[in-house]
C-alpha cells in the first residue's frame, strides 16, 4: 500500500515537472529566437557598423565599388515602415474604435452577434488575400488618381494594412468597452447625459487602457506584415516623398532579397540584421503593452463606485451634462457610417474573390495530377496536410501541457504565471517573417533539415503555440471546480482527475485550439517561403520541399501567367477559412453551454 502511494506521488511529481517544462517552453523559445537572430546579425553589425547600418541612406548590396559602410543602410526602410504603420493605424485604428463603439452602444441587438462574427471572419482572412485584393482592385483605382500613373506606394500600403488591423482593433476595443461596469454608463445617464454623451464622455475614457492596447497590437501587426505590403508597396529602397511614392519596409526588404543572398555572405547577414532591428521594434511595442496592462491591473475599476467627477464638473447632486446632441450625436452617426464601411470592405473582398475565383475551381484544378502542378492545388493540399500534422504534433502536446500547468498546478496571478504569460504574449506578437528567419537559421541550417516540409512545420509549431496555450487554458479554467473536488473526494489523484475529468470536460476548447491553429497554418506564407519552400510540385515526404495554399497563391499571382488560378486559390482559401470559423463558433457555443451547466 505504501509502495503504491509512493509510486503515485512520484508520478504526480514527474507529471508536474513535465507540465512545468511545457509551460516554460515559450520562455525558451523567445530567448532562442532573440539569441539566434542577434547572433547571426552580429557579423553584419560588426563589419558595417551599427550607426552606418541604422542611419545609412543607401541600400545597394551589388555596388561593390562602394565601401561596405555605404552599401548597407536601412534608414529608408525604417522611415517607410513608420510611414505605412502610421497610415495603417490612422485608417484601421480610427475605424476600428468607432466600429467597436457602435457594436457596444448603438447597434441593434439582432445585428450585434452577426456583425461580431463578420469582424472575426475579417480577422481570419489570410494576409495574402488582402494583398491580392489590393493588387487586383485597389491599385487600378489608385492608378487613375496617381500623378505618376502608378497607385503603388504609401497610400495603397496604408489602406491595405489598415484594413488588416481593423478587426484586431475592433475586437479588443469592443471587449474593453464591454468590460467597463454598467455603473459608469448608468451614472452618467442619471447625471443628465444622453446615451451618446455617456458613451463618448464616460465609457470610452474609462476603457482607454484597453483601447490603447488595441492600437498597439494593431501597430505590431502592421509593422510585421510582409506579403500584403510586398504586393502593393512598389518595393523601392528609397525615402517616401508622397502618398504615391514607392517604398520598401523592413519586412519587404527581408523577404525580397533573401532568395539571392548567398549563405554566409555579408548581404545575407545584413538581411538578418534587418530582422534584428524589426525584432527590437516588436519587443519595444510588447514592453509598452506590458506596462499598459500592469497599470490596468493597478487601477481596477470598482463596479460599486460611480465615476468621480472632474474638478471642473459640478457635484453629483446637480445635473452635470446639460448640452444634448452636438458632437456626441455626430460621433454616433460617424460610428454607424464607419461600421458600414467595414461591412462594405468585407463584402468587396469576399464578393470579388468569390466572383472571380469560383468559376475557375474545378475537380481537375483541386485534385489534378502533380505532373500538372502549375494548374493544380493537389501539391498544396499534400503540403498543407503535412505541415498541419507536423505543427500540431509539436505544438498541441506542449500547448496543452502548458495550459494544464497554468490552470491546475500554478497559483493564479503568481509571479511565475505572469512571466510565462508575458513570454507567451511576446511569442504571439512576433511577426511571421521573424519566425521564418529563425526557422532558416535553426531548423534549415543548424539542424541540417534544409528547405523542407519538416522545417516549415517546426517553424509553424512555434507560431501557433501561443494560440493553443491560450485556447486550452481558457477551456480548462472554464471547467467547474466542483468536478475536480468530487473526483478528489472519491480518492482520485490530481493527475488522474486531470486526465479523466478535467480534459474530457474541456474537449470543446481544445478542439477550438486545434481549429485556430489549422487556420493560422493554412493562411501562413512569409514564414514558409524560405523554410518549407515555394515549389509547385507534390512533396515526396517531410524532407522534401513544398508550398502551402498561401505560398502557391503567391506563386500564381507573382508570375502573372496564372491569375485565374490565383483567384481560384484565393476563393478556396476563403471557403476554408469560413468553414473553420463556423467550427470555432460551434465549439465556443458548446463551451458556453458547458459553463452554464
Amino acid at each position: 500500500m505504501r509502495d503504491a502511494h509512493t509510486s503515485g506521488r512520484k508520478r504526480e511529481t514527474a507529471a508536474k515537472a513535465v507540465f512545468g517544462f511545457a509551460a516554460a517552453f515559450s520562455v525558451f523559445a523567445v530567448f532562442a529566437i532573440i539569441f539566434y537572430i542577434f547572433y547571426a546579425a552580429l557579423p553584419a553589425f560588426r563589419e558595417i557598423g551599427v550607426f552606418h547600418f541604422l542611419f545609412g541612406k543607401l541600400w545597394a548590396p551589388d555596388k561593390e565599388f562602394l565601401a561596405v559602410s555605404e552599401r548597407f543602410g536601412i534608414l529608408p526602410m525604417i522611415v517607410g515602415t513608420l510611414c505605412v504603420t502610421a497610415g495603417a493605424v490612422l485608417v484601421g485604428g480610427g475605424i476600428g474604435i468607432f466600429s467597436a463603439v457602435f457594436l457596444v452602444a448603438f447597434c441593434p441587438k439582432k445585428l450585434r452577434a452577426p456583425l461580431s462574427h463578420l469582424i472575426h471572419f475579417l480577422a481570419a482572412i489570410p494576409s495574402i488575400i488582402y494583398g491580392f485584393f489590393g493588387l487586383a482592385v485597389l491599385l487600378p483605382v489608385l492608378d487613375k488618381l496617381s500623378p505618376t500613373g502608378s497607385g503603388m506606394g504609401v497610400l495603397a500600403c496604408s489602406l491595405i494594412l489598415g484594413l488588416m488591423i481593423l478587426p484586431t482593433v475592433t475586437g479588443i476595443a469592443k471587449d474593453s468597452l464591454e468590460a467597463v461596469p454598467s455603473a459608469y454608463f448608468e451614472g452618467a445617464l442619471s447625471l443628465g447625459a444622453s446615451r451618446e454623451q455617456a458613451m463618448f464622455g464616460t465609457v470610452l475614457p474609462a476603457a482607454k487602457s484597453g483601447v490603447l492596447t488595441a492600437l498597439i497590437l494593431g501597430t505590431g501587426r502592421a509593422v510585421g506584415e510582409t506579403m500584403a505590403a510586398l504586393m502593393v508597396a512598389g518595393n523601392a529602397a528609397a525615402f517616401p516623398t508622397g502618398l504615391f511614392s514607392n517604398l520598401r519596409t523592413l519586412t519587404i526588404n527581408m523577404v525580397l532579397e533573401m532568395a539571392y543572398a548567398s549563405p554566409g555572405s555579408l548581404h545575407r547577414n545584413a538581411l538578418i540584421a534587418t530582422g534584428a532591428v524589426l525584432l527590437v521594434f516588436i519587443l519595444a511595442l510588447n514592453g509598452i503593452l506590458g506596462l499598459l496592462r500592469h497599470k490596468k491591473r493597478e487601477r481596477k475599476i470598482r463596479p460599486d463606485r460611480p465615476p468621480t467627477p472632474a474638478k471642473s464638473q459640478k457635484p453629483f447632486s446637480e445635473p452635470v451634462f446639460k448640452k444634448r446632441g452636438g458632437l456626441p450625436r455626430t460621433l454616433k452617426y460617424l460610428s454607424a457610417v464607419l461600421s458600414g464601411v467595414v461591412l462594405l470592405a468585407l463584402a468587396l473582398i469576399v464578393g470579388f474573390i468569390l466572383i472571380k475565383g469560383l468559376p475557375a475551381i474545378s475537380p481537375a484544378f483541386l485534385f489534378g495530377p502533380s505532373g500538372n502542378a502549375a494548374a493544380s492545388l493537389r501539391p498544396a493540399f499534400v503540403t498543407t496536410g503535412l505541415l498541419i500534422l507536423t505543427a500540431l504534433a509539436v505544438a498541441l502536446p506542449i500547448g496543452i501541457g502548458a495550459a494544464i500547468y497554468l490552470s491546475e498546478y500554478a497559483k493564479q496571478n503568481s509571479r511565475i504565471v505572469k512571466v510565462i504569460r508575458l513570454f507567451t504574449e511576446t511569442l504571439s506578437g512576433m511577426p511571421s517573417i521573424i519566425f521564418g528567419f529563425f526557422g532558416v537559421i535553426f531548423f534549415c541550417e543548424l539542424l541540417g533539415l534544409g528547405r523542407s516540409v519538416l522545417a516549415g512545420g517546426l517553424t509553424l509549431s512555434l507560431i501557433i503555440l501561443p494560440t493553443v496555450i491560450r485556447a486550452a487554458e481558457e477551456s480548462l479554467l472554464a471547467v467547474g471546480d466542483s468536478l475536480r473536488e468530487a473526483s478528489l473526494a472519491l480518492g482520485a489523484g490530481r493527475l488522474r482527475t486531470i486526465f479523466y475529468v478535467v480534459l474530457p470536460s474541456a474537449v470543446s476548447g481544445i478542439v477550438t485550439a486545434v481549429i485556430l491553429g489549422i487556420g493560422r497554418i493554412v493562411g501562413e506564407s512569409a514564414a514558409l517561403i524560405y523554410t518549407a519552400g515555394a515549389v509547385m510540385y507534390t512533396p515526396q515526404g517531410l524532407l522534401s520541399e513544398g508550398a502551402g495554399f498561401a505560398v502557391m497563391m503567391w506563386k500564381f499571382s507573382g508570375e502573372g501567367l496564372y491569375l485565374d488560378y490565383a483567384y481560384a486559390t484565393a476563393a478556396t482559401l476563403l471557403l476554408f477559412v469560413a468553414i473553420l470559423q463556423a467550427l470555432v463558433a460551434l465549439c465556443k457555443r458548446g463551451l458556453t453551454r458547458g459553463k452554464r451547466a
